[in-house]
């Protein structure tokens, strides 16, 4: 297999949790012999580097620099995202086998290498704008509401990490909830869950369990 992980945030950039928990996904992938590439955000480390670990990161710059809003950034973002993605898709002669996108950021990116190239992508949700929003109902939030909803509607399969998430993603954007799969990587099954879930939909078969 050959995967692609987007994610906002990578060592050395760390916001939260998420940079680290990619970090020991794509880690793990590689030693279960996935050529494992990731996609993320440096304003000033660019470029692709290969980690000591065997993990092809290549990192991008937003080409605007100043913004108005996290919707602004991430939209102008996308595009630089979108470039990288298609040059890895290239080099590897056109052998992607999926891309899993952390949270909704790069949804924009991952739909448009999907229906470009016919890359099916994962999308892997950390917190809905329901949760992170005081005015969820609010222009802004319905914005990024948006994008959320085409990526569960794009997106061949959803991974949470917990039931509670699960049910919060059926109840807000009434996604049927067997398109939704629980996995982590910290859990007893871990990285093997992952795998059987991205085997399941670089085969097409995104019913079987």
């Amino acid at each position: 297999m050959r995967i692609i992980l987007f994610s906002w945030e990578y060592p050395p950039r760390i916001i939260g949790k998420l940079a680290e928990y990619v970090s020991a996904l794509a880690s793990q992938l590689v030693r279960n012999k996935v050529d494992t590439h990731v996609v993320t955000y440096h304003d000033s480390l660019t470029g692709v580097v290969s980690e000591g670990n065997g993990v092809k990161v290549a990192r991008v710059a937003n080409p605007v620099r100043t913004h108005i809003s996290v919707l602004t950034w991430v939209l102008t973002l996308n595009q630089e995202v979108e470039r990288t993605a298609a040059n890895v898709y290239y080099q590897a002669e056109k052998r992607i086998s999926l891309i899993d996108v952390f949270d909704w950021h790069f949804i924009p990116a991952a739909v448009t290498l999907k229906n470009a190239f016919g890359v099916p992508f994962v999308y892997s949700v950390e917190s809905l704008e329901d949760h992170r929003s005081p005015a969820p109902s609010s222009p802004f939030s319905m914005a990024i509401k948006s994008i959320e909803w085409l990526g569960f509607y794009e997106a061949a399969k959803i991974t949470v990490k917990s039931e509670w998430m699960r049910g919060e993603i059926v109840r807000i954007h009434n996604v049927p909830a067997e398109k939704i799969r629980v996995v982590h990587i910290d859990s007893n099954s871990g990285v093997k869950d992952v795998l059987a879930l991205y085997k399941a939909v670089a085969a097409g078969g995104l019913n079987s369990e």
